[in-house]
């Protein structure tokens, strides 16, 4: 029984501390050829994911520099990938969070259903 117990309790906080664990929104900067670098943001919106690249972007050319976009790629992650295309996730997503709302449970969405990456130069500020 004490075994038992011990048991439930361990289970129950790996439970606990996953659940409350959150994935980064952000990627630090990869160096790539000719001075230039790419980031990666992730968020629930394509907007939000964006926002996060350009965060990451700024961050990693520093207060005397300013990132010059040289590529940008957005793509959808989001639970209904493979299953429908983009638009109809989308529809089915705020369908759930609608749902979710009205009978007291989240929905869907994930902080890492859009992710945009950004190739940038930095450019340094006049």
């Amino acid at each position: 029984m004490k075994k038992t117990l011990v048991i439930a309790s361990m289970l129950s906080s790996a439970f606990l501390f996953t659940a409350c664990s959150s994935n980064p929104t952000q990627t630090q900067a990869i160096q790539k050829p000719n001075n230039q670098y790419e980031v990666t943001g992730l968020g629930k919106s394509q907007v939000i994911s964006k926002n996060n690249a350009i965060s990451a972007a700024n961050n990693a050319c520093g207060k005397k520099a300013a990132p010059i976009v040289v590529d940008e790629k957005v793509e959808f992650n989001g639970a209904l990938k493979g299953v429908f295309d983009e638009e109809t996730g989308k529809m089915i997503t705020a369908a759930a969070g609608v749902l979710g709302s009205v009978i007291g449970k989240g929905g869907i969405e994930k902080d890492t259903d859009y992710q945009t990456t950004l190739t940038f130069t930095c450019q340094p500020r006049a």
